[in-house]
């Protein structure tokens, strides 16, 4: 069983993204990329929240397609085509992506179903589906894109008032000032 990996870029004072929604400031490019590709390996499945899902089911179906892609968007496309998705949202009526489920239930349990059939960790996207596992303690594994620009406001990576003891158990800068941070919960 793996850990439930909880990975997205962050702004230096701690939002994923502003006020309205937008995720423009954050800084990709072919290094970065690769390391995105590169975790994939552990990875047995990715469980989203509705929004996080929206903004991935908007490219990445087709993205391997994009004339304009870079080879490391065309392996994450791949990539993420092939993993097994489960989307967790009350207000979705049906997904038509293949691999891919929609959960009405409560995002924990399915967590615990994940768990027991997959080998590999389970990679939660979206910050509202995050806070609510890991106010419950059930996120294992912090990963940051740290990017180096701040947003004064927005939806916060941690939940408020989030207290946990934190190991730092890898560091990786990048040449365009991003740095990855990997922090581990302490038990």
């Amino acid at each position: 069983m793996g850990n439930v990996v909880y990975s997205l870029n962050v702004s230096l004072d701690g939002f994923v993204e502003t006020v309205d929604h937008s995720i423009d400031w954050v800084h990709i490019d072919e290094e970065i990329h690769r390391a995105f590709n590169a975790q994939q390996a552990t990875v047995g499945a990715h469980l989203y929240g509705r929004r996080m899902w929206d903004i991935m089911a908007s490219y990445w179906p087709t993205a391997d397609q994009d004339p304009n892609a870079s080879p490391s968007e065309v392996e994450w496309a791949l990539i993420w085509q092939a993993m097994p998705k489960v989307v967790v949202s009350r207000s979705l009526d049906r997904i038509d992506e293949p691999n891919t489920r929609l959960v009405r239930g409560d995002a924990a349990d399915e967590l615990e179903r994940l768990r027991a059939t997959i080998d590999g960790d389970i990679d939660v996207g979206g910050p509202t589906l995050a806070a609510a596992l890991i106010e419950r303690d059930l996120v294992d594994d912090f990963r940051l894109f740290l990017n180096p620009v701040t947003l004064g406001a927005g939806t916060p990576y941690l939940p408020v008032g989030m207290q946990r003891q934190m190991r730092l158990v890898e560091t990786r800068p990048f040449a365009s000032g991003v740095v990855y941070l990997r922090y581990e919960r302490v038990r």
